[in-house]
C-alpha cells in the first residue's frame, strides 16, 4: 500500500487535528462550534472510508459479483449528519442566547463577568 492509497486516513487525522486545535485553543463559541463540525466531520470520513470495500459492488444480489461493499456504515453516517445539523443548530442558538444576556461569546470576557449560578438560587 503505498501513502496516496491512504489519503483519506491522512485527510482524517489532519482534520481532527484542527477541529481539536479549534475547540481547545479558541475562546469565541462560535468558533469553537466550527472545530466540533470540523471534528465531526473528519469521523464522519473516517467510518465511510471504513465501509469502503476495494472490489466491492454494491449489495444487490447479481451473477458474478462475489464481494459486497457494507452498506451499514454509509446508512449510520447519514443519521449521524442529522443529529449533527441538529445539534449545531441548537449549540448556534445557546451562543445567541448567550450574546443577548451578557454581551459577549468569548470565554475570557464571560470569566470576568464572574457569573455563578448559586449567585443566582440565594436570590
Amino acid at each position: 500500500m503505498s501513502a496516496l492509497s491512504l489519503f483519506n486516513y491522512w485527510a482524517v487525522i489532519g482534520l481532527m487535528m484542527l477541529g481539536y486545535y479549534c475547540v481547545i485553543v479558541r475562546g469565541n463559541m462560535i468558533k469553537k462550534i466550527i472545530g466540533l463540525g470540523i471534528f465531526q466531520t473528519s469521523v464522519f470520513i473516517l467510518f465511510i472510508s471504513a465501509g469502503k470495500v476495494l472490489g466491492g459492488s454494491t449489495p444487490i444480489l447479481r451473477e458474478g459479483v462475489s464481494v459486497y461493499s457494507n452498506p451499514l456504515p454509509h446508512v449510520l453516517i447519514l443519521t449521524a449528519i442529522v443529529v449533527g445539523v441538529a445539534t449545531t443548530a441548537v449549540g448556534l442558538a445557546i451562543a445567541v442566547r448567550v450574546q443577548e444576556a451578557f454581551g459577549s461569546i468569548n470565554d475570557d470576557d464571560l470569566d470576568r463577568l464572574g457569573y455563578d449560578s448559586q449567585d443566582e438560587d440565594a436570590a
